[in-house]
């Protein structure tokens, strides 16, 4: 008489050899860009109320300046900014796009004005990292869990 065994499914194979996903380097990746893309708006967005950390107005084309007073138009800026940081937080995968759009619209604007281009040239690099962000974040399935 031939004994069976149960052998597990090829999911549970792989499953068992695979790390916890929290071991996983491009979960840890995820991570990182999650906790930066969504704090660092949220900061960024609250300096152009209190400018600790810069005077945001001289970054204004002035074809943009034109449109609404520089201040009271970053004051919008900084707003918008909050809300893609917490847009990025609750829901991580539409919140780094809309961050990747707000940063070309501000390449944008760096262009127009003729100055900091070293800026924009961080600002396009950033985008890139939001887009990675969004990438992660359909293949994680939002929001980081503790030790997930």
């Amino acid at each position: 008489m031939h004994a069976t065994t149960s052998v597990p499914d090829r999911r549970e194979a792989l499953a068992a050899r695979s790390p916890a996903p929290y071991a996983r380097p491009a979960y840890q990746a995820y991570v990182v860009l999650y906790a930066g893309f969504a704090a660092l708006p949220v900061l960024a967005g609250a300096d152009k109320f209190v400018r600790l950390l810069a005077d945001w107005d001289r970054y204004l084309a002035p074809a943009v300046a034109d449109l609404l007073p520089g201040h009271t138009f970053m004051l919008a800026v900084g707003v918008v900014e909050i809300v893609a940081g917490v847009l990025v937080l609750a829901w991580p995968r539409v919140g780094a796009l809309v961050v990747a759009l707000w940063l070309w619209g501000i390449i944008l604007n760096l262009l127009v004005a003729g100055r900091f281009y070293d800026v924009a040239l961080r600002d396009f690099g950033l985008s890139l990292g939001a887009l990675a962000l969004a990438r992660l974040a359909a293949e994680f399935g939002g929001r980081p869990r503790p030790g997930a």
